[in-house]
């Protein structure tokens, strides 16, 4: 199948899921678009009992693209860049120190928490893991996937929650940045388990994950200042070509991060803070001049909607593999790791919010909203894929435990986010 066919049955199928979820399901985009895609799954693999033939070419469909790639390096800077020109950004300035630490402690300390957990789970003997051969770094390698909550996910949910701009953006902002930092610590941990653990030392670690951080910041300040003075040059009134730039200045931060070994993620999303709306929420008027023309914002959240609807598609597909597979023991270990990662999610969140209280105001209820609203999703999944094939069937494992984690969260904790937040 080529790409255009592929293209074209995407967008088929997320024109016709998104119109089942407004006339009939009435849910959240994102969770009724998850919920469409595992029922096509579902059926996909009732119809493959019948006709094997037809399981088949779903199957040689769905490797015919990499998931992993076509996330990470297409979709992914589009959605983060959409995320951030419309994130409050006077708000994300007043409460960076509040964003960055909920962000930089919460990821790092999941990770550790998660892939401790998880390690010390599967050495136990009752569950005969223990000969799949998985080290500890093994294990917070899936520590640092499942660790970066999905900004899509996440924001699609919190708009319609009606919650205050402090706590929106606060919200919108950790989810924002825990995605480069996610990336950044995944990254790093690769490497180490690639060149072996014998062979790293911290300050290989450290040079590499300063490297990733400060130089991803550093090319999306910079593109980002040359992409503001550029648009300013334009005018707003030429907003097609204030559209083909911005697009060109996305691809460009993916092209030099990835040449460079920069974090693209925290790049497009330090981009976006500059291209932003800067709309001033404390006087309701506009604070800063619109980077850019009303136009050019639609258009991005016009591709923010599409993108989404295709990820979650592609998410629903990618999960054939789980019902192939199933496994009860895998189903204990997988029930048992999301208690862990929704433990660890939680004191990731708690802990730095309360330290900030002693100098900050949160609202009732706020650290409950943003560790049960930590929502998973294409990141982690497409991470998972990227583990090393050398891992055999413990690859498997850990795939299955994303799969599990992702679907969780996106389905108990999505649906039961605005009415728990709504009680408090």
């Amino acid at each position: 199948m080529n790409v255009l066919e592929l293209t074209g049955i995407l967008l088929l199928l997320a024109s016709f899921f998104s119109i089942i979820n407004l006339r009939l399901l009435k849910l959240p985009q994102t969770i009724g678009l998850m919920v469409l895609a595992i029922g096509l799954s579902v059926a996909i693999l009732i119809i493959g009992l019948i006709f094997p033939k037809f399981l088949e070419s779903v199957i040689e469909m769905n490797n015919s693209f990499d998931f992993s790639v076509l996330l990470i390096d297409i979709m992914l800077p589009f959605l983060l860049f959409a995320g951030a020109i419309s994130v409050n950004v006077h708000q994300l300035l007043k409460d960076k120190l509040t964003i960055l630490l909920l962000a930089s402690f919460g990821v790092v300390f999941s990770t550790f928490a998660v892939g401790l957990g998880v390690f010390w789970l599967i050495e136990q003997p009752f569950f005969g893991l223990d000969t799949l051969g998985l080290t500890l770094v093994d294990c917070l390698l899936f520590g640092s996937l499942i660790a970066p909550t999905d900004p899509i996910a996440v924001l699609s949910i919190v708009k319609k929650m009606k919650l205050s701009p402090t706590t929106e953006t606060r919200i919108a902002g950790e989810s924002l940045f825990n995605d480069g930092i996610g990336v950044v610590v995944f990254l790093t941990l690769l490497k180490v388990k690639m060149s072996g653990i014998e062979n790293v030392t911290i300050g290989n670690v450290s040079s590499l994950f300063a490297n990733e951080v400060f130089g991803g910041i550093f090319i999306g300040c910079l593109l980002g200042y040359l992409g503001l003075k550029l648009v300013k040059y334009v005018e707003n009134e030429h907003v097609e070509l204030e559209v083909l730039i911005t697009l060109s200045l996305v691809l460009l931060v993916s092209i030099i991060s990835s040449k460079f070994h920069f974090s693209g993620p925290l790049g497009v999303v330090m981009m976006g803070l500059f291209l932003n709306r800067n709309i001033d929420t404390d006087s309701g008027e506009v604070g800063v001049q619109k980077a850019m023309g009303d136009y050019v914002y639609k258009f991005w959240h016009l591709l923010d909607e599409t993108l989404n609807a295709i990820l979650f598609i592609l998410i629903g597909l990618a999960i054939i593999p789980i019902f192939q597979n199933f496994n009860s023991t895998y189903l204990i270990i997988s029930i048992l790791t999301i208690l862990i990662v929704v433990i660890s999610r939680s004191i990731g969140v708690f802990v730095p919010i309360k330290f900030l209280s002693f100098f900050k105001t949160f609202e009732k209820g706020t650290a409950f909203i943003i560790s049960w609203g930590g929502l998973r999703g294409g990141l982690s999944i497409a991470l998972a894929l990227n583990l090393p094939d050398e891992l055999g069937q413990g690859k498997d494992l850990l795939l299955f435990l994303s799969y599990s984690v992702v679907l969780f969260s996106i389905l108990v904790q999505g649906l039961t986010l605005e009415k728990l937040s709504k009680k408090i």
